[in-house]
C-alpha cells in the first residue's frame, strides 16, 4: 500500500512534466500549473505535497492516514490524464486568430468612421 502511494506521487510528477511542462518537486510543479487546473484538484495535490515529508520518514509515515491521500492521488492523476494537449493547442491558436480578427475589424471600422468624418465617403 505504501509503495502504491509513492508510485502514484511519482506518476503525478511525471504527468505534470509531460502534460503541463511543470518540473521540480511536487509543490513547485503544482504552483506552476495552479491557474490551469481546477481548485479542487490543486488542493488535493497540495495535500499530497504537504504529506511528502511525513511519508519520507519511517516513523512519521505510520501517523499518516494513507487512504485519503490515495483518493487525492487518484483524483489528481485522473484529471491530469484527461488533459488533451491537441485540444489545448487548437484552443490557443483559435484564441490568437479571434483576437487578430477582432483587431482588424476594429481598425476597419475606425477607418470608415474617419473617412466618413473627413467627408471622403
Amino acid at each position: 500500500m505504501a509503495a502504491s502511494l509513492d508510485q502514484d506521487i511519482e506518476d503525478i510528477r511525471t504527468l505534470l512534466k509531460e502534460r503541463e511542462h511543470a518540473s521540480g518537486d511536487l509543490t513547485a510543479a503544482l504552483k506552476h500549473v495552479r491557474r490551469r487546473i481546477p481548485r479542487r484538484v490543486y488542493k488535493q495535490g497540495m495535500r499530497l505535497a504537504a504529506a511528502l515529508p511525513l511519508l519520507a520518514h519511517p516513523k512519521l509515515r505510520m501517523t499518516v492516514d494513507e487512504k485519503p491521500l490515495q483518493g487525492a492521488a487518484r483524483e489528481v492523476k485522473a484529471h491530469l490524464q484527461k488533459i488533451d494537449l491537441a485540444d489545448r493547442r487548437k484552443g490557443f491558436w483559435l484564441g490568437v486568430l479571434g483576437s487578430m480578427a477582432f483587431s482588424i475589424l476594429c481598425v476597419l471600422i475606425l477607418l470608415v468612421v474617419v473617412l466618413r468624418w473627413r467627408g471622403l465617403i
